[in-house]
């Protein structure tokens, strides 16, 4: 079991794991679904993981089991001295198994590793428990939300209007 750098050669296997932990039936096996709030199948599609994964900007890293078999992922981007984390996926089959926190250990010491120490994510505001989870977890609440950008309507169509909140966690990049 590990935490590493995904690559060009994992896209196939993350597509699969980001698509199946926030849309279609898989997903509500698990407790981060985006079934009710947004319809459609597809969270990211094969060309904006590509340009993820080749943004020397941007770091995905991958959580595998002992079988090497793909279990959860974290997008990390550089923002000059902090970091923006999101599509935080863990299999459903493998959710409340402490996969999540580990990835968000590997994602502050990542920030740490490049000299950041601040990271922001942005949450659908409807997701308190989603919001618990990251204040659990040392992130607070900015008092900022922004609507639900358009562009990423090709990845789902909104059930509701949905309004995204920011969340910050601070440390000592040391």
């Amino acid at each position: 079991m590990s935490v590493s750098k995904a690559t060009l050669s994992d896209l196939s296997e993350l597509l699969t794991l980001v698509n199946t932990t926030y849309r279609g039936e898989t997903s509500a096996k698990g407790w981060t679904s985006e079934i009710l709030l947004l319809a459609g199948d597809i969270r990211i599609d094969e060309e904006m993981l590509t340009a993820y994964l080749t943004n020397p900007a941007i770091t995905v890293l991958k959580y595998t089991n002992s079988a090497d078999q793909l279990i959860g992922c974290v997008y990390l981007e550089q923002k000059e001295e902090k970091i923006y984390l999101g599509m935080l996926a863990v299999n459903p089959e493998y959710q409340s198994n402490g996969i999540g926190r580990l990835l968000l250990q590997a994602a502050e010491e990542h920030a740490k590793q490049i000299n950041c120490h601040r990271i922001d994510m942005t949450v659908i505001r409807d997701r308190v428990e989603l919001i618990a989870y990251y204040q659990r977890r040392g992130y607070s609440l900015t008092g900022e939300s922004f609507p639900f950008p358009v562009e990423y309507h090709k990845y789902g169509k909104p059930l509701k209007e949905i309004i995204l909140v920011e969340m910050k966690k601070e440390f000592s990049a040391s």
